[in-house]
């Protein structure tokens, strides 16, 4: 495992080889925003999600007549990456198939993970090159954990979410083997945009917002203030913290792919939200962190 820092007068983060996952992200002044990845709530700061967003039923899926195992999004935080260059506002790290990944997963594939800064923000780069001869399915996503509360003596409600649209959001519900329940959907309201962080939004685990409903999430503090965003391209995105636990994170998560529906039935292919890349096309996506 190595690290990479990218630095400039207002932001500076670091990048860890092992998931090519950031496991640092601060401002000017020192202030750590990315969640320490302390296992008492959440052992992880920011995986990449590939080539699985959340969870398969029966944890295994069908292709070509065979069952698969894979685990809940997928294995590519679990890997080693290469580190292919290197600057001081940008850096790139791949990871190929190899024995272990073939076994789960019977594809070639190159994924390459890149991360990018400029004046208060780092963007995530994600690029997917399929080199084989066959169609390439897959899902992708991002996980990262934000810090929430920020000083010591508040608490997670105290906080609120903002999003870039007014209207109510439609949430699908994850219930057993966390899975997608397809009998069921909540609407959240909210305040033009604004929905409080209380001590039972994730009760039901992650709010799950499908089909464009916004493009834009900000943690707000108990003062009003956005003090970070995320904006993002992708068609549907989570929101998550430790259930019932009032971890001091939220996870905002932009996705292109997500768990089963409990009544699927379908091929690996045939999973909702799944992409296609045909023989030598690449899957470019990205989505942008700022701070203040």
């Amino acid at each position: 495992m190595a690290q990479t820092v990218l630095k400039n007068g207002t932001i500076a983060v670091t990048v860890d080889s092992h998931g090519a996952e950031m496991v640092s992200l601060k401002d000017a002044q020192g202030q750590e925003y990315l969640w320490n990845a302390d296992p008492a709530y959440w052992k992880r700061h920011a995986p990449v999600l590939f080539p699985l967003v959340g969870s398969l039923r029966d944890k295994q899926y069908r292709l070509g007549g065979k069952l698969y195992p894979m685990n809940q999004h997928g294995f590519a935080r679990d890997f080693e990456f290469s580190l292919l260059s290197a600057k001081e506002d940008e850096c790139w790290f791949r990871l190929a198939e190899n024995m272990a990944t073939m076994t789960v997963y019977p594809y070639a594939f190159l994924l390459d993970i890149g991360y990018r800064i400029g004046e208060g923000w780092v963007e995530n780069l994600w690029r997917v090159t399929n080199p084989a001869s066959r169609p390439l399915h897959f899902s992708l996503g991002g996980h990262p954990a934000f810090v929430c509360p920020r000083k010591p003596g508040e608490k997670q409600s105290d906080y609120a979410l903002r999003f870039d649209t007014e209207a109510p959001l439609t949430c699908s519900v994850i219930g057993e083997g966390g899975l997608v329940d397809p009998t069921a959907a909540k609407t959240i309201a909210t305040k033009k945009g604004l929905l409080p962080i209380d001590d039972h939004l994730f009760d039901d685990d992650a709010l799950i917002v499908e089909h464009d409903q916004a493009h834009r999430v900000s943690l707000v503090d108990p003062e009003g203030r956005d003090y970070l965003t995320v904006t993002f391209d992708a068609p549907l995105f989570g929101v998550w913290s430790c259930p019932g636990r009032q971890a001091p994170f939220v996870c905002i998560e932009p996705w292109y792919g997500r768990c089963d529906a409990a009544d699927f039935t379908g091929s690996w292919e045939e999973r909702a939200w799944g992409n296609t890349l045909q023989p030598g096309e690449v899957f470019e996506r990205s989505f942008r962190v700022t701070l203040g």
